[in-house]
This record gives C-alpha cells, structure tokens and sequence, in this order.
C-alpha cells in the first residue's frame, strides 16, 4: 500500500492503521466519537495527503473540461471552486471531483484517490493538443483543517491572518514562508481550510497544527460527519454503475452544454429516475449497513448505501438508494439488516443542521 508523508506521524500517535483506496489511512486516533465531537465543537486536521491534484492548463483548457465535467467551467470565476462529476460515455460516474479556477486558462481538478490512475488516463485521453496537463499528486501535500475553531487554531499556528473566503473559494497564500494554496469547501459541514502545499513539508505543517492544540482524526470521523451531511462518497452512493441522477437530483449537471455522458444523463432525468437517493433516520441507535434491503409493506424497494450512528443526532441515519415515488421526506420505510426490520423515515438532507460551513466569517 502507499503511505502518505505522515505516516510515520500516525504511526507515533499509535492511529489505528487500514487500507483505503490504495492506501494506508488513519483511521482512528483517541476513537471516532471523539474525533467526530472534536470536529463538530472545535477544530481538526485530516490527512488527506491520498487524494489526488491534476493542473490544466492552456488556451484550451476551459473547452476541454466543458467536455470532460458535469458542472459548467465557464461560469466558475477565477478564486472559486466547484464540485461535480466526471462520466463515461454512458454516464456511469467514473468519480466526483471539485475543479479549482486560477484564470482564463488555468485550473486544478482534485480527485480521489481510488480513481486517481483511471482518472488521469481518461482525462489525458480526451484533452485537446493545445492543454497541458501535469499530474501534480506526489508533489503535493493535503491537509484538511476542519471545525468551528479552525480559524483560530490557523492563526495561532502560522502566525498570520487567514485570507476572508467564501464557501467554495481559494486564494494563494504564503504560510510560514511557505507557498500554500488555501482552499474552503469542506467536506464536514463545519468551518474549515484544505491546505495544499509542497509535499516536503507535510510533517512541519502537521506539528504545527498540533502543537496548538488541534487534534488529529482519522477516516472513521470523516465518514460519520459527511454522513450527517448526507454527502456521497465515491464508491459507495457514487459509482460506475449509476449515472450521478439519482444522487444529485440534477445539482451540479449542466445539461445545456455537451459533456461525456450527458446524453445518458439527460434521457434518465427526462424519462424520470427510477431510483433516488433519499436519507433515512432511524427510531434507534442501531446502524443500517452498506447493501442492506429498503422495504415497504414487506417488498424490497432499496438499498442502503451508507449508514451508520449520526454521533451528533444520538441515532442511526443511512442513504439509500429508493423508488422514486417514495423518496419524498416523510415516507415510512424500514431497513431489512442482519435479520431485523429497523424503522425508517425519509428525512431532508443533511441530518445535521447546525454546521457552520456556511458562516460569512469565521469563528
């Protein structure tokens, strides 16, 4: 498996280690209700060093990923971020990205991991002549500082001001005489920075952080808070067997443009899909699993993909894949999961709605 610059960091820390997309991830440091808490009331730094960065540039860029992505790249302006998917040719989702705007004609896509190779030979293979392309991974260095605190605990670690960001935006700033791409999107719900800087200096960045008092969290918590989120995870409600529909309900598809797979996607949407991601709250704490069947009145119509205790909401949530005609919030469901029928109701995402992502100014 590959290693991240700070693996020997999580090794110290004594993480509880396991593979993930290619990789060996922390995935739990004190333990993942206290990292999830840590996150939702003050402030914590992933490693998020496995996700992978692409730059693009040239006179051709902007046409090239109008092909490639569902989100419109013309109207991203330049400092603003935004997310959305990248098909095949029958609109299966070959992965979900977030695509960064420099200028006119320079821009960065950052990938997951576990696509990362497949993504690079799809997009290489479908760039025009003029567009330079220049896998940047290796060379660089992700962190994820996350909570409502972050701002704070930034400051007081580099020693400087943090530029005012909206959401989705990004500025290019020097921290601790280093030069650092400082980004706000998130992927928690709370208040937060990924930083992006040269691979090297991962470790200074990362005791830095530390030493002022922000904890370290593992992929456990990231998978609970982006679940009280409700946002998809590759792999999971996002894969090459669906179109990004049935997730989306249309968001981020730019369907007055041509892309690769946007036929498949448009004839589904205007044909009506069949199947919707819907999130479901349960009556109690006992989690829903990965592939376990949605059922009304004693007949299968779903399937869960993701679920787990919501630590914040003190009770089970999953997503689930469910017939259309009863994706509508409210909707009373249950949960077929290792013999057991679990109560279900169709709930408005997210589940958790006090996250200060959104704020103006930071905490």
């Amino acid at each position: 498996m590959k290693q991240t610059p700070l693996h020997d960091a999580h090794r110290q820390l004594g993480a509880r280690m396991a593979p993930f997309g290619g990789w060996d991830m922390p995935i739990q440091y004190e333990g993942i209700l206290q990292e999830h808490e840590d996150t939702r009331r003050r402030a914590t730094v992933f490693d998020t060093c496995h996700m992978g960065e692409f730059a693009l540039s040239g006179p051709g860029a902007q046409a090239d990923l109008e092909r490639l992505l569902t989100q419109s790249v013309a109207t991203i302006p330049a400092g603003r971020c935004r997310y959305g998917f990248l098909l095949r040719d029958d609109g299966g989702v070959l992965d979900d990205l977030t695509c960064y705007r420099f200028g006119p004609d320079r821009f960065m896509l950052v990938v997951n991991a576990g696509t990362l190779d497949r993504d690079r030979e799809w997009i290489r293979s479908h760039l025009s002549s003029g567009t330079r392309f220049a896998d940047t991974s290796e060379a660089t260095a992700k962190l994820d500082v996350q909570g409502p605190l972050s701002r704070q605990a930034m400051e007081k670690a580099f020693q400087t001001p943090m530029p005012d960001l909206p959401y989705f935006g990004f500025a290019e700033t020097p921290l601790a005489g280093v030069p650092c791409l400082v980004s706000r999107t998130g992927y928690t719900g709370e208040w937060g920075y990924e930083l992006y800087f040269p691979a090297d200096r991962a470790r200074e960045f990362w005791d830095r952080l530390l030493a002022v008092g922000v904890k370290p969290a593992g992929l456990g918590a990231r998978d609970t808070l982006r679940l009280e989120m409700g946002y998809p995870l590759y792999g999971h409600e996002l894969t090459e067997d669906r179109t990004p529909a049935g997730a989306s309900r249309g968001k981020y598809i730019d369907l007055t443009k041509d892309f690769i797979g946007g036929a498949a996607v448009a004839r589904e949407i205007e044909g009506g899909t069949t199947a919707l991601l819907a999130g479901l709250r349960l009556e109690s704490r006992r989690a829903a699993r990965a592939h376990d069947r949605v059922m009304k009145d004693g007949r299968a119509v779903g399937e869960v993909t993701s679920g787990s205790l919501a630590p914040s909401l003190g009770v089970a949530v999953a997503l689930a894949y469910v017939a259309a005609p009863l994706a509508e919030v409210g909707t009373a469901l249950a949960v077929e999961s290792r013999g057991n029928l679990l109560p279900a109701a169709v709930t408005a995402l997210p589940f958790y709605t006090e996250g200060t992502a959104r704020r103006k100014t930071g905490a």
